[in-house]
């Protein structure tokens, strides 16, 4: 995994110069140098031709060589942070720097001749491998870069990130990823639930070398000599400078090279930077798939794809350095719920926006069966009594006056009527002369 880090080029260049033609480009970009011997030098060879010179002076001489646009572009950003490394700056730190002695354009692209650094490179193993003192000055190492002055990456106008801003730019890599297809479900779900932890990225930014790995590490005996590659210098988060250290799998060496760290600098650590660590050397492969498909490269893809699904048979067997704070939940799909994580939208292709989950239907209960319309009764006319037929006077009177009282009442007038069509003169309203 860690052969992977800190490559930030996506293309592949087509110019490629042996070590002689570097020895002679060199003349051009420094006067009166004169090359007695030459070696091929190790680099990145997707991006650079590299070239170690030896002049008639005995002086040792670095070349390199962009192989595309996207490379020498690079080269010229690292010109800009060398220079503003002052003289007073460089003095405070326990590693040396490059010096550019030169540089030449050929078309677009720019190769820079820089003077020689003692030391070596070594590999990962050799380093993790290597005595205490060795881890010591690695945690040194690191501590010194992230304690720079922040002042030097805002005055040459280079990327800076507050750690929320960092989480958001992960995420968006997490979701073009995810485009893909190729990234196994389980790492999704890993990487999306670790990104949404918000206590995970609580930290305080600093200055990061950014694309710090084995190869930009000189050692000699037991010592870092000096650090190379300041193409990606940025304001961002510490543990991306600890990832490729992660990635070794050596914990005795990656907790001995933090413990100097820790006690080498101003800022104490937070807790949580070995967790970050490890989540950006796992991402770092679905970067390196992102580039392969980037530039069209179908040997980069297959490379990465097969490094991906071997991470994740590794974390399923044996579940993988922990990386999250919070336990991640695990993926539910029972009875009638089904809960989709949306970091599977690269597996499935579509992932509804909300997790829905079926309500049960009641069974219906019958309700009282209603008319149409409500009819309330007619009450029927009252029976005559005794002496209704009666014509006397006192019979006629009884009749008017219940009548008279009725008809005082508002809304009383249907009850004198047996029904609309009724003709009777039990319809018919008598009215007392007399009293009138």
């Amino acid at each position: 995994m860690h052969r992977r880090l800190g490559r930030g080029s996506i293309y592949r260049g087509s110019v490629r110069r042996n070590p002689i033609e570097l020895a002679a480009v060199a003349t051009a970009a420094v006067p009166g140098l004169t090359p007695t011997a030459v070696s091929s030098a190790p680099d990145d060879p997707a991006d650079f031709d590299s070239a170690l010179l030896l002049d008639t002076e005995g002086k040792r001489w670095r070349v390199r060589s962009p192989r595309h646009a996207e490379a020498s572009a690079r080269l010229e950003t690292e010109f800009l942070v060398l220079r503003a490394f002052t003289p007073g700056i460089r003095a405070e730190l326990p590693f040396l720097m490059p010096t550019v002695a030169g540089t030449v354009r050929q078309g677009t692209l720019s190769t820079f001749v820089y003077s020689h650094l003692s030391g070596a490179t070594r590999s990962v193993e050799e380093l993790s491998s290597g005595s205490a003192a060795l881890a010591r000055e690695i945690g040194a190492a690191l501590a010194a870069i992230h304690d720079l002055p922040r002042s030097l990456v805002s005055n040459a106008d280079l990327p800076s990130y507050t750690p929320n801003e960092f989480r958001q730019r992960r995420l968006n890599e997490l979701d073009q990823a995810a485009t893909t297809g190729k990234i196994p479900p389980l790492l999704l779900r890993r990487w999306e639930h670790a990104l949404e932890d918000v206590s995970l990225w609580r930290f305080n930014p600093s200055v990061v070398h950014g694309d710090l790995h084995e190869d930009n590490l000189l050692v000699e005996g037991q010592r870092v000599t000096a650090v190379t590659g300041w193409t990606d210098l940025r304001i961002g988060d510490p543990a991306d400078d600890f990832a490729w250290l992660v990635a070794s799998n050596e914990q005795d060496f990656v907790d001995a090279v933090l413990d100097a760290y820790t006690a080498g600098r101003r800022d104490t650590p937070d807790n949580h930077l070995l967790r970050r660590a490890a989540l950006s050397a796992e991402f770092a492969l679905a970067q390196y798939l992102v580039k392969g498909i980037a530039s069209d490269d179908s040997g980069m893809v297959s490379e990465a794809e097969e490094m991906l699904a071997t991470l994740a048979r590794d974390i399923e067997e044996h579940g993988g350095q922990p990386i999250s704070v919070e336990p991640q939940p695990a993926a539910v799909t029972s009875g009638t719920e089904h809960v989709v994580s949306a970091a599977d939208a690269g597996a499935t292709g579509s992932v509804p926006a909300v997790t829905v989950v079926p309500v049960p239907v009641p069974l219906p209960v019958p309700a009282p069966v209603q008319p149409a319309v409500h009819v309330t009764p007619i009450p029927a006319a009252p029976a005559a009594g005794p002496g209704s037929g009666d014509s006397s006077g006192n019979g006629e009177a009884e009749t008017d006056s219940g009548r008279d009282q009725d008809q005082d009442k508002p809304g009383t007038e249907a009850r004198d009527f047996a029904g609309p069509d009724d003709t009777s003169t039990a319809a018919i309203t008598i009215i007392d002369v007399k009293k009138n």
